[in-house]
């Protein structure tokens, strides 16, 4: 029997946000270390790559295991960035929110329609819910990740690159924030209690 571990909220939290946060960084001072200001984004994606996968390694090491979300995003941000590097292309590393959205969208789809609670995995069994808790949630997170994969696709389509960078630092993460927290009364009212706390 395995003693399970788990990561420090604030250290989980820094681990999955240092990575973006040094994107950000990486664009917005590139030219202050020699890039011309039409390659920041180049040089803001090769430290996307290596600060997400450093953050990978390090959960991996405290861990043992590597949640799936963070796996998923971090593959894709190694193929999607590596691609953006090789072909000098910015378009790829733009994708990569919407198809990592539409990727874990379409999946809770498909957990839903095979009656498999997927979301209940992703989450890492944070949460007691009854079955409908689950089939709820679920779906409203997968119309949630669709909404977000459409809006990447409006803001890099329509905005300047600078523009898109701080939206997804700055946009996609108080938006999810908002709308995980807008989940409170259903997880509330799903909520299966433990003997003596009901």
């Amino acid at each position: 029997m395995t003693d399970e571990k788990r990561l420090p909220p604030l250290l989980k939290l820094a681990l999955e946000l240092g990575p973006l946060a040094l994107f950000f960084l990486g664009n917005a001072y590139g030219d202050r270390f020699g890039f011309a200001e039409n390659h920041r984004i180049f040089a803001a994606t090769g430290i996307f790559i290596v600060a997400t996968v450093i953050a990978l390694g390090i959960s991996y090491a405290l861990t043992r295991k590597l949640p799936i979300m963070p796996l998923v995003s971090g593959i894709v941000v190694v193929v999607f960035g590596g691609l953006t590097l090789f072909l000098q292309d910015e378009t790829f590393i733009k994708l990569k929110p919407t198809i990592v959205n539409t990727m874990f969208g379409i999946v809770l789809l498909g957990g839903l329609y095979f009656r498999k609670p997927l979301l209940q995995i992703v989450l890492d069994s944070m949460f007691e819910l009854d079955e409908e808790g689950w089939r709820k949630l679920t779906l409203r997170w997968a119309l949630f990740f669709f909404a977000l994969a459409a809006l990447n696709e409006i803001v890099w389509r329509t905005q300047t690159t600078d523009f898109w960078v701080s939206f997804k630092v700055f946009g996609i993460m108080p938006l999810t924030i908002a709308f995980a927290l807008a989940q409170t009364p259903l997880l509330l009212r799903h909520e299966i209690k433990k003997a003596g706390e009901a």
